[in-house]
């Protein structure tokens, strides 16, 4: 029994150690490839313009991207928490807005119906505009039901939001690829 008990109180241990300093190191790693510094950019011009739904200013960023003219089309999602009044009917410089209302209310939904959109106007590549920490799940979205070339620009996400916004994150991943694998 002394064997065992000092076995388990030093060797034990700092295996145990070892192996969850090493997970904590992986998990943070993986953390901030997939989520704080997401593969971002596009070209000059792209066919579309794609602002998914929620918080922060990726809005205003779709709209200044429709205002330098990187696309003929500037799609906003309905899952976003305001948008000016009159501009789904419209343009947004020489961009033409397309505004939909995601079924169901979520990325998902953001995916097959941007995939819809870009069937109906024969769209080659789109941007997605989302906030840095979503870039990387959006895309496993959006590849998945658009056959497209797909870039991402990722918007500002502040500080205090990272702690949130990566647990968040993880979950809408285990979600995506272990419950919800299709279009």
């Amino acid at each position: 029994m002394g064997g065992l008990a000092s076995w388990f109180t030093s060797r034990g241990w700092r295996a145990a150690g070892a192996a969850i300093l090493v997970s904590l190191i992986v998990f943070c790693g993986l953390s901030a490839r997939l989520f704080v510094f997401p593969d971002t950019g596009m070209p000059a011009r792209v066919d579309a313009i794609v602002v998914l739904g929620g918080g922060g200013n990726r809005l205003d960023f779709g709209l200044q991207l429709a205002g330098e003219d990187r696309a003929p089309y500037l799609v906003l999602s309905r899952g976003l928490p305001w948008i000016p009044p009159g501009i789904c009917a419209t343009h947004a410089g020489p961009t033409t807005v397309i505004c939909f209302q995601p079924d169901p209310n979520t990325t998902q939904g953001e995916a097959e119906g941007a995939a819809r959109l870009a069937k109906r106007y024969g769209w080659r590549s789109m941007v997605l505009v989302t906030p840095r920490d979503q870039v990387w799940r959006a895309h496993l979205r959006f590849q998945r039901c658009y056959a497209g070339t797909i870039y991402s620009v990722g918007s500002h996400v502040p500080w205090y939001h990272w702690p949130y916004a990566i647990a968040y994150q993880w979950g809408g991943t285990v979600k995506a690829e272990l419950f919800q694998r299709g279009c």
